[in-house]
């Protein structure tokens, strides 16, 4: 068990009042195990965000008992300081989680130096496999190769999702970092190339409702190395991807996603909103025959 291969990071679950339906999170988290490489929890698309410190533990809670043992768990713990971050790892740890993903605290924007002080004392507190998280435009700030050269010394720390979108920034992670650290797959319309590029891993959200295609392309390119089919699986899942990473509403999309995919998760916590109806029947037509083709 390890970062490699496809990982999905765990939609939260609400009910009609907002309160998390931690009954539904265990169902849905057990149904996907065994489906896919593993399971992330309190992600981006678990909406980590709108979550209090109590939720987010009851969330580890709920997926370590309906899936530990089945499947590979890796807690995302990020938060606004060390001090909550740390926290948010023991409980993780207590929890059983297998291993942590650690980004930038966001909106504090520290320097390349704080950052590197942060990652290493997070590592020194809990002592767990990590993958790091380069997600500048949510965070405010970039891992740089400086950063990334630094905490590579130490064994804990064994992947990065790379989430930048950035093609060039891609090519110079597989190139300069090869053997170095699992390259992980942060932009989904862009697997395909992360492939191509030996990355091993892909923590894709549209994997909450289409982890058959998902794993499909992975073994095809990574396990097969079949790039001809690679591509054509990747043409057949590339509509949907690409409306996910380039709507603004990715984390709408994934939730109805698991609607049409018979498991209906509610709707996002405000500010986020729903989709509209045009987006919804745009979204139905593209998913559907993909669903169809799982069955």
């Amino acid at each position: 068990m390890s970062f490699e291969g496809v990982h999905t990071p765990l939609v939260t679950p609400f009910k009609a009042d907002g309160e998390i339906d931690h009954a539904l999170l265990g169902k849905h988290a057990a149904n996907l195990a065994g489906r896919v490489a593993g399971l992330g929890i309190g992600g981006t698309t678990g909406e980590y965000y709108a979550l209090s410190f109590d939720e987010r533990v009851e969330t580890f809670n709920t997926v370590a008992e309906a899936a530990g043992g089945k499947t590979y768990l890796t807690a995302g713990i990020n938060a606004t300081t060390t001090k909550e971050v740390i926290r948010l790892g023991n409980e993780a740890k207590r929890a059983g989680l297998n291993a942590l993903l650690l980004a930038a605290p966001y909106y504090a924007q520290p320097t390349q130096e704080e950052l590197l002080t942060h990652l290493l004392t997070v590592d020194d507190s809990l002592d767990m496999p990590i993958m790091l998280y380069n997600f500048p435009a949510r965070t405010g700030t970039a891992i740089s190769d400086e950063v990334l050269s630094k905490v590579l010394e130490r064994s804990n720390f064994i992947a990065m999702k790379e989430s930048t979108g950035d093609i060039s920034h891609l090519h110079h992670l597989a190139t300069h970092f090869k053997d170095r650290l699992v390259l992980s797959c942060g932009m989904d319309d862009q697997a395909l190339e992360f492939f191509v590029w030996g990355g091993k891993s892909w923590v894709g959200g549209a994997s909450n409702f289409l982890p058959e295609a998902h794993t499909a392309l992975f073994d095809a390119c990574v396990k097969q190395g079949d790039f001809t089919t690679g591509r054509k699986l990747m043409a057949q899942l590339l509509p949907v991807l690409e409306l996910l990473e380039r709507s603004g509403k990715f984390i709408q999309y994934v939730r109805y996603g698991c609607e049409l995919a018979g498991t209906p998760v509610g709707n996002a916590r405000a500010p986020l909103g729903t989709l509209d109806e045009a987006e919804r029947s745009t979204f139905a037509q593209l998913v559907r025959p993909l669903l169809r083709n799982a069955q």
